[in-house]
């Protein structure tokens, strides 16, 4: 049972009534008075955005052509799409848990291929990543069977059956809790039930604002999550293109989350992705604060752009351009930022400092950041600090910088400023490798979580 259980619906379908009708198209009966109308099934068609769901076609011709196709639109109105296809079986089934596409957004047997391969549909705006901004709304995504091999965009595709599918990053119960309180800004979720939770603190990149969703899914997996804005966030302290809080706000925020009542406060974690691993590292190396665990994900072991003070504020972002680098159609990596070469000396953490287990993810394929770099530098260090048993790596060839919950389509590239300029990032990563590097780490994360947080 999914942590939607409780709210569960029937597995329901949208199809074509073809059953009475008799035709014959391209030499095969898709329609016969014995058999009923194609068919389309998903189950459970409600469901976190973690979960697996299973995707069948029924009542079709035998060893027959089709495609089943995914679509969706983002909080911003871009439509994405997938699509596979496959070729029926004797019994005039398919199904994607077991038989393998031949064709289209993915090959062979991907059970989630049409959720990880989504793409923007032809036509759509440049440089789109698909990222949940309103949480308590879910996907509405669209599966269709689609006769013979095509591809969405084709206006002649005959639709024989559909089915509708919601896919939620908070399940049913989820308190969302927006945090305005002694210069914080964040969003608390917690788990439903009195608790009390372990709980996360949840920091992101240098995109800033306030990124809600992997709390939201943390809360859905029975954990207190804490999402804090840092940078580039209209509540914060201006110019939004610079860090103008200092270590003092990080430490407030975990002293929120421990004062909780519905928090358990010798059980706190902290999670970051890319600038977020830094600010990770710096808060439980140098604010004399505790966490239980730390989960980093392809980032720096300092700053990667230059402080203005020791209490980690920083210049405005784009003042380390000098490592930045391009590629032939004038995207920027921002991966030789962060060697451990080119970090300023005096924002490195004491990385012998640390006291509670590391988990360090990698993706190989980073262009943003030199994850593997740094992931090697904080494992030599703990090892000659004789703490080498803190530490767990996890790394990923194909998987690129992005890694998220599982099921998420991957942005190799995507616009990252419009002003001054017009800006598109690289991140790396290839879809099918990535996508499995994902699913891989969500369950190690949560299995890590699970033994230093609630044992």
């Amino acid at each position: 049972m999914t942590a939607l259980g409780r709210k569960m619906i029937p597995c329901y379908t949208v199809h074509r009534n073809m059953a009475c009708i008799q035709r014959a198209v391209g030499g095969v009966r898709w329609t016969s008075s014995c058999r009923p109308a194609p068919l389309l099934t998903a189950s459970p068609v409600r469901a976190l955005i973690d979960d697996k769901i299973s995707i069948r076609g029924h009542f079709l011709p035998p060893q027959c052509p089709i495609t089943v196709c995914a679509q969706m639109h983002s909080d911003d109105g871009d439509l994405w799409e997938a699509f596979a296809h496959f070729n029926t079986n004797s019994d005039g089934t398919v199904n994607l848990t077991r038989d393998p596409s031949v064709g289209g957004s993915y090959l062979g047997c991907e059970p989630m291929g049409l959720l990880w391969g989504l793409q923007p549909a032809p036509g759509s705006r440049d440089g789109l990543r698909l990222r949940k901004k309103k949480v308590e709304t879910p996907y509405v995504m669209l599966m269709s069977l689609l006769k013979d091999h095509v591809s969405p965009s084709e206006r002649h595709s005959t639709k024989l059956a559909a089915v509708t599918t919601e896919r939620w990053y908070m399940a049913p119960g989820v308190q969302r809790i927006e945090i305005r309180q002694n210069g914080v800004v964040g969003t608390l979720f917690l788990p439903p039930g009195p608790g009390p939770f372990p709980a996360m603190l949840d920091l992101w990149g240098m995109g800033g604002g306030l990124v809600e969703y992997r709390s939201a899914l943390f809360a859905s997996r029975g954990y207190a999550s804490l999402s804090l804005a840092y940078i580039g966030h209209k509540d914060l302290p201006g110019p939004q293109n610079r860090i103008n809080v200092d270590d003092s706000y990080f430490k407030t925020s975990f002293k929120l989350l421990q004062d909780h009542p519905q928090v358990y406060p010798g059980r706190i974690g902290i999670i970051g992705l890319s600038f977020g691993v830094y600010l990770t590292l710096r808060i439980a190396s140098h604010s004399g604060i505790k966490p239980s665990c730390l989960i980093c994900i392809n980032g720096p072991v300092g700053s990667t752009i230059k402080l203005t003070d020791e209490d980690g504020r920083t210049e405005q972002m784009e003042s380390d351009q000098k490592y930045w680098t391009y590629d032939d159609q004038g995207n920027v990596s921002f991966r030789a930022v962060s060697l451990p070469a080119n970090l300023s000396p005096e924002s490195k953490v004491k990385l012998e400092n640390l006291t509670c287990p590391l988990m360090y993810i990698v993706g190989e394929d980073d262009l943003s950041a030199s994850s593997m770099e740094n992931a090697n530098l904080i494992e030599k260090t703990l090892s000659a600090a004789g703490k080498s048993q803190l530490f767990t790596r996890l790394s990923y060839p194909g998987a690129g910088h992005l890694i998220e919950p599982p099921y998420t389509p991957n942005s190799r590239a995507s616009l990252w400023s419009v002003k001054p300029q017009k800006l598109v990032t690289l991140w790396g990563g290839h879809l099918a490798p990535h996508a499995a590097a994902q699913e891989d780490a969500w369950k190690k994360i949560l299995e890590f979580m699970e033994t230093n947080l609630r044992h």
